[in-house]
Order: structure tokens, then sequence, then C-alpha cells
């Protein structure tokens, strides 16, 4: 589904914003992150501003000359907070700060249903897994699930912003 069908603002964030990327990523936002480039490239500020434009995202940055070069497609992060970032573009009516678990926090691909062999094969998952809904990264190999960490955000979200 295309971003215009669902109404949902794409993403590209620079190298200083990783926290605020994985947030994102847990409330299902598209974001691609700067962390996800080739590192030492000069000219990845330029290449930034191309990805925003090429692809209709909005650049996020904590870099004032990026986001005054980006024009209308940067917005200047001014928090050194994840919070108080989460909350700016909330206010600038980008985002829905709800946990959504549709995309992996780590590559951006979209999760999908996991199936029970997956779940019993992360050694990691809860033993007793009754009443949670199960996601997984295809590209990851990542199982992903609602327990204590998305509540604890979801109860951090809502505590701050709600």
């Amino acid at each position: 589904m295309s971003p215009e069908q669902t109404g949902r603002t794409r993403f590209v964030a620079d190298r200083m914003l990783g926290t605020l990327c994985r947030y994102l990523r847990f409330m299902g936002y598209d974001i691609i992150s700067a962390n996800s480039l080739s590192p030492g490239n000069s000219s990845e500020d330029t290449l930034l501003i191309r990805i925003a434009h090429d692809e209709g995202r909005v650049l996020l940055t904590r870099d004032r000359d990026l986001a005054s070069r980006a024009g209308p497609a940067g917005i200047l992060i001014t928090s050194d907070d994840v919070i108080g970032q989460v909350t700016q573009l909330r206010d600038a009516a980008r985002i829905d700060p709800e946990i959504r678990m549709t995309r992996c926090s780590l590559c951006n691909t979209p999760l999908r249903e996991a199936s029970p062999v997956e779940i019993a094969h992360a050694d990691y998952a809860p033993k007793d897994n009754t009443g949670f809904a199960f996601f997984f990264c295809p590209h990851c190999d990542k199982l992903y699930w609602n327990g204590s960490h998305g509540k604890n955000l979801t109860d951090r979200i809502s505590r701050h912003l709600g």
C-alpha cells in the first residue's frame, strides 16, 4: 500500500536520530536511516536530500544547515530527548504516536505474521505465548511481539503525550 493510500508520512533521518528512527518504526512509519548508508560518504547530506525529494519523504535532522538545504522537505528536530522529538512531530501533525508493530525496528522491513515454527525457533520468545500476537521480519529473521517492551513504550508515550 502506498503512502498516498495510507495517508502516512514517510521519512528519512540523519545519523543523529537513531533512537527516534526506532520509535517511528515501532509506530509503523516507513523511515530510512542514514545509519543504513555507507559511512564516510562526504556527500551524505546531499544524498539524504535527494532521497527525500525523489521518494517523497520528509527529512528529519538535528543539523540546522541540512534542514535549511532540504527546504520544505526538511524538519529540524530541536530536542535531544526522544519523547521531545516525538512530541515535536506529533505537534506538527506528522505522526500519530501509537505503537503498531508493523515494521522491523532494525531494518524498516514490513513485518508479517509469524509462523508457529518461527515462534518455536526463537529462543528469546516467551515460553508461555498465550495471548500474544507474533510478527516476523523476513529480512532480519527477528521475532516481535507486543510484550513488556511494547507495553513500556506505549506507557511511556501515553504518559508524556497523552
